[in-house]
Parts: C-alpha cells; structure tokens; sequence
C-alpha cells in the first residue's frame, strides 16, 4: 500500500487509469463504510452531510482559483453545463474544440432548435479564432489525449470582447495548478483526479454572468437554508451560486468532502510536476516530444492486451491507449508500462 503526503492508497501500483476514475485513500473508504454501516443501522444522520457540501465547495474553489461563493454543486458535469447551454441566446454562436468531451458539447448542440449554433475549431487554433462567438466552451485538458489549451492565449484573444468562457477542467482539476477565477464558468466531474465517489461535480460562476443564468434545476436544497426552508413558496432561493445546488448525492459527497479538502491542503506545483515529469518519461521512452499533460495517448498496436497481461491499468479513447498520472503514482508505474512498450 502506498502512503502519498500522509494518506494510504491501497489500490495505486500499476493503476494508470486516472483519466477514467481516481482512486480512494484509506481514511476516505473508512469513513464511507462507516456512513454505509450507520445507514444500514437506521441511524444516519443526514443533515451531517451538509458539512462535506461545504468543505468540498470551499476546497474546489481554492483548487481553480475562485470564491467558495460563486461554486454550485451538482451531480454531473454535463447537468451544470446544460444551466449554461439554456442560458445561451436565440441564434448564439457557440465555439468548441473538435474532439471535444460530449459532456460540454451536447448541452449545446440540443439547443439548436432555438437556432443555436456550435461551430468546432482544430486543438491549437481555437485559442486565436474564438473572439466574435457568444461563448466559447471546452475543457483546458482533453479527455481523449491530454491536450492541453493555451489559457492564456484564449484569455488574451478574449480580452475586451463581450465573448463568453466556460471551462471544463475535469480532466486538470486535482493534478495540475490551476488559475481560472477570470473565466465566466469553470465546470468539473469530481470522480476523476478529484479522487472523489461518482455523483459530484461543481461549477464556479462569474458575475455578471452568473445573474444571467435561470436555476432551472433549483429544490430544496436551492434554498438561503435548505433545513429550514424545505416547504417554502415561492422558494427562498440562496443569493449566491447555492441557488443552482441540487439536492446532493450523500455519500458521494461525503467522499468529496474528505478528498478535496486534502487535495487543496497541497502544493499543486509540486504534484504538477510530479505528475508532467511522469507522463514525459514515457514520452520519451515512446519516442515522442515532451508536454505539459499528465494524460498520455499512445498509438501502439497490441498495447492495450499486453498492458492487460502485465496488470497495467488504462484504457482505449479515440483509437489510442489512454493513460494517465497522479499524485499515487511513480516512476516503477512509469517503468512498468516503458517496459511494455519495448517489448512490443
């Protein structure tokens, strides 16, 4: 089992599969059997849930560089996306990335019957063509093979313009520094690199932009105090991005409110490079250049089974073996998967 800043990993050797999910630490899953043993025993407390909600959406605000009260929580990316796609204007033009994870692009695409348009652009060339467009959405590290966009130069082309941004960094979040409070929404899965169960997600809002949003998934826990407010009408909706809360997934979000707080306890300079540096060690056992992704696509017949033989988890996106590197792992995983590539 492997101890990482403190907290044990039981599942980490040869587990290169971030991309798809994280993995749990030990003080996580005992807390989540206990919460399990106790609701078996009729005696969970549910309103104890509302303090993981809080602590994972402070943590998630500290991790992409926003304000704890600008941050809905939700169950899925693409749930919090579509808050955003209804938002868009009769006729808005939309810009995306080709290649793009369905979760941000759908979202948009259903609205074409209002005349809503999505329009795709190359990886690298969306950066310098998006001005003009209502809102620009796509994710700062690509799903399918770790590409990574120039913020930065999006954020420059941008400036001044009436163009907004939605972000995506489920695939960033957890793993890599990140500065996107300038964004008008940044939007993130927590079951991937966020180390967090299935059924949690959240989304920073910038203001003026988030006043131009309707809560169309808004209930009970919408509300400025759900606990008390549970029968008000009209409902008494929170001030801030709470409003756009749904009703959370308990033990999920239990698990979230454990990992993040640790996540955002860390220096994501040092796990960034930890990380990158990984990744990069494959590259160049591969062949290929170095990059500023810990996702790695590798274009190798026969790799997917051998990996399989040898107990290397990954997975197949886009034609390519995908894998992917995180705090738990190291240079022996790295070494693993070099070693089954050369033998290829």
């Amino acid at each position: 089992m492997r101890e990482i800043y403190g907290e044990q990993f039981p599942g980490a050797e040869r587990f290169l599969d971030s991309a798809t999910y994280g993995l749990p630490f030990r003080r996580q899953l005992d807390a989540l059997h206990a919460a399990l043993d106790d609701w078996g025993a009729g005696a969970q407390d549910t309103a104890g849930f509302g303090e993981a909600v809080e602590e994972a959406r402070a943590a998630f605000a500290s991790l992409v560089g926003a304000a704890p009260g600008t941050v809905a929580m939700s169950s899925t990316t693409s749930g919090l996306v579509g808050l955003v796609a209804a938002s868009v204007p009769d006729g808005g033009r939309i810009a995306v990335q080709r290649g793009e994870f369905t979760s941000v692009t759908a979202p948009f695409s259903v609205q074409s019957a209002r005349g809503v348009t999505v329009e795709e652009f190359d990886p690298g060339t969306l950066e310098a063509e998006a001005r003009g467009f209502d809102l620009v959405a796509v994710s700062n590290v690509q799903s399918s093979n770790g590409h990574v966009l120039d913020v930065e130069r999006l954020r420059e082309t941008l400036r001044g313009s009436d163009t907004r941004v939605l972000i995506d960094a489920t695939q960033s979040a957890g793993w890599k520094r990140l500065d996107l409070g300038w964004a008008d929404a940044v939007v993130a899965s927590g079951y991937k690199w966020l180390l967090s169960p299935r059924g949690t997600a959240w989304m920073s809002l910038r203001e003026p932009f988030a006043s131009t949003l309707t809560a169309h998934s808004a209930g009970w826990y919408s509300s400025e105090d759900p606990w008390s407010n549970t029968y008000a009408h009209p409902p008494l909706l929170a001030a801030d991005a709470r409003r756009f809360d749904v009703s959370p997934a308990w033990h999920a979000m239990l698990g979230a409110g454990i990992a993040l707080p640790w996540l955002a306890g860390l220096d994501m300079h040092e796990v960034e490079r930890h990380c990158v540096g990984l990744a990069n060690r494959v590259r160049e056992a591969a062949g290929m250049e170095p990059a500023d992704s810990a996702i790695v696509a590798l274009d190798a017949p026969g790799l997917e089974a051998a990996l399989a033989h040898q107990g290397i988890r990954a997975t197949v996106r886009a034609g390519n073996v995908r894998v992917g590197f995180h705090l738990y792992n190291t240079a022996e995983d790295a070494d693993a998967l070099i070693g089954a590539i050369r033998r290829l």
